[in-house]
């Protein structure tokens, strides 16, 4: 949050511009036209600088508008993902989203073409422009496509003369794309720089108006009107007093605040890093992220071009725009750490604390429905002399209970399987629960994983919702023979890897009582097996440990390898409610334990008399709820008993 003389404000910065949805070709080294599938991001300079900073620590929020559809739902539950603050955000029932495709054809080619025909950013007028919320913020950002267009140019003017009135802070990113400007076709979107007289005229009648304008040499070149950056630069400064931040690439950036000098190089400057280029696309935002993370929060323009140029190395290295910013500790992690190999994508340190510091939501506290179950459905059927295929419609009960004890509150999930439980899989998405599904094969030992799964995990996992965690039980101890050891680690680590090429969590869940004799460190043995072959489970599924000594040996594990780690779960193993609600006395005294995923304590007797034609739909769905509404008082009494977070 912004202090001092301008005052504390609830918000660092504003964007305001474009929002579009970028479908990245997950192919590299071909045409745009050779792609055949797409990755989806969120994009639009705006947009993208807004999440950039959230993830930096600053609290941000952005101006734009977002179709009333699907893409638009999509930008708007990213951005909140993110944290950023979308109140600013218009849903226009009139105009569709904007679309962005892109491709990596080569470190120097990146084609793409822009969806923006009348796209529903560009409906921004004035009257969109709320002065109390422009007022809630220390600084309010623009970009410069959206000054292409007397309708949106009206609404950025109108926020930023709000701005200056409320003595906020103001920044420019030229973001100088010329086919946006309408002076090239289609098929030109790449191109960054044609010269516009009509362009440059436009530009110059707001660069009063900032206090920091950031663009790179060809962004200069438009604003001043002259190819020669020295030049460029000089005619910005005759027309206003703002910081210029020319982009260097490879050589970092430079900043003037006075006088330009003869060279480039004799400006305030950070370090570069030398790493490889993979992907320039959107790195500009990321730039300006971090720019605006040192700037807003007060550091020297050293410091504040390091942060920079480090987000900017950082968005190179990676496939899309957002998702390959940086967090505060990732970026930090980063500059005490260096770099370690010029491709950062394939540094397996900083790619951890990239994915473990930037996923998707937040689970404090978990209460999960376990009816993953496979096998011992399967009996129960088989004991009540029912065809399979009823396991199926039970499995949507289960559901129904889940969804009436969360009753739209966070904190609550469901594990549910694919192969009888798809219905209820598919009915559980988008209601705000946590979904786990299961992956390997019930009972097997070595670890074998379901059959639709295969042996190309990758395929495979690539058809499952983002949302989706995939979980697999391992029957694992430290004493195994050395042939099943090294079977399990091989297919657990295959599949981490797999999990993380299709941006999907994991939960592993370790069973070593069913193997051999367990002691207070056992668990925790298996645990730092794993993660010394690589393996950082975002989930952690264990036993109801009845010392404080496992536990602590479990969570000191846990912490001294990957300290963010979502968390740990307790199962069930068919235990009695009271037996686990004891086990939760003992495991709530850890914050690292966030709640208990547990299936048959919940639905076992109902399941046998569903199944048997002695307890209705209804009844069923009665039952299961008071025993699962009953494990979760019993998880946030003893959670409350020691002080932790149950929401």
């Amino acid at each position: 949050m912004i202090a001092g003389a301008r005052g504390e404000r609830p918000l660092d910065v504003i964007t305001i511009g474009r929002s579009s949805v970028d479908l990245y070709g997950a192919q590299v080294g071909g045409r745009l036209e050779d792609m055949a599938s797409f990755s989806k991001y969120i994009g639009g300079s705006p947009t993208n600088i807004a999440a950039g900073c959230a993830r930096l620590g600053l609290k941000s929020a952005v101006i734009t508008a977002v179709g009333d559809e699907h893409m638009g739902r999509f930008i708007r539950e990213t951005l909140l993902d993110e944290g950023v603050d979308v109140r600013g955000i218009k849903t226009d029932p009139d105009r569709l989203t904007a679309l962005v495709l892109l491709g990596i054809r080569d470190r120097d080619q990146f084609p793409l073409i822009f969806y923006r025909e009348n796209c529903a950013d560009m409906g921004l007028t004035e009257d969109d422009i709320d002065p109390a919320f422009i007022a809630e913020a220390g600084c309010v950002t623009a970009t410069g496509t959206h000054l292409s267009h007397p309708r949106v140019e009206a609404a950025v003017l109108k926020a930023l003369r709000l701005a200056r009135e409320n003595g906020a802070r103001t920044a420019l990113d030229i973001d100088y794309r010329p086919n946006l400007w309408g002076l090239s076709g289609h098929e030109d979107g790449e191109n960054r720089f044609i010269a516009s007289e009509r362009v440059t005229a436009k530009l110059q009648s707001t660069l009063p108006l900032f206090d920091v304008i950031v663009g790179t040499a060809e962004e200069f070149h438009i604003a001043g009107g002259s190819t020669d950056t020295i030049e460029a630069l000089r005619a910005v400064r005759r027309i206003c007093d703002a910081t210029l931040v020319c982009k260097r690439g490879p050589m970092g950036a430079a900043a003037f605040e006075g006088a330009i000098p003869d060279s480039l190089d004799d400006g305030v400057s950070g370090p570069g890093f030398p790493i490889e280029v993979f992907n320039v696309l959107g790195a500009g935002d990321g730039f300006m992220a971090g720019l605006l993370r040192g700037w807003l929060r007060g550091a020297e323009w050293r410091t504040s071009l390091t942060y920079a140029n480090a987000c900017g190395a950082l968005a190179v290295s990676r496939h899309g725009c957002t998702p390959a910013y940086p967090s505060w500790a990732e970026l930090d992690f980063f500059l005490k750490r260096g770099v370690k190999t010029p491709a950062l994508r394939h540094d397996r340190a900083l790619e951890q604390v990239h994915w473990s510091t930037n996923r998707r939501g937040d689970w404090p506290s978990l209460r999960v429905f376990a009816f993953d179950h496979r096998a011992q459905f399967e009996d129960m059927a088989d004991a009540a002399g029912v065809p399979h295929a009823r396991i199926a419609a039970f499995k949507d009960l289960c559901l129904k209970a889940a969804e009436r004890v969360a009753g739209g509150q966070a904190g609550y999930g469901v594990l549910c399987d694919g192969r009888f439980g798809r219905d209820a899989l598919y009915a559980a998405s988008g209601k705000g629960l946590w979904i786990g599904r299961p992956v390997e094969r019930p009972g097997s030992r070595p670890l074998e994983l379901e059959p639709d799964i295969g042996r190309d995990f990758g395929t495979a996992l690539a058809e499952w919702p983002l949302n989706h965690v995939v979980k697999v039980l391992c029957f694992f101890h430290p004493d195994d023979e050395t042939a099943t050891r090294e079977n399990q680690e091989e297919t657990i680590l295959r599949l981490a890897e797999a999990c993380r090429r299709n941006r999907l969590e994991l939960l592993l869940e370790v069973i070593p009582s069913k193997v051999g004799p367990v002691e207070d460190g056992t668990t925790g043995a298996v645990m730092q097996r794993f993660y010394d072959i690589g393996v950082f489970p975002d989930w952690w599924k264990v036993e109801p440990m009845a010392t404080p000594d496992a536990w602590q040996a479990a969570v000191e594990t846990v912490r001294r390898n990957d300290p963010h780690a979502r968390g740990i779960l307790v199962l069930g193993l068919d235990a009695p409610a009271e037996v686990l609600a004891e086990s939760f006395r003992v495991a709530a005294g850890f914050d690292l334990v966030r709640g208990f995923a547990v299936g048959r304590t919940i639905f076992s007797d109902a399941a046998q008399a569903w199944l048997a034609g002695t307890l209705d739909d209804a009844g069923a769905v009665d039952r299961m709820t008071e025993r699962y509404a009953a494990l979760c008082a019993a998880w946030d009494a003893a959670k409350h008993a020691t002080g932790g977070q149950t929401q």
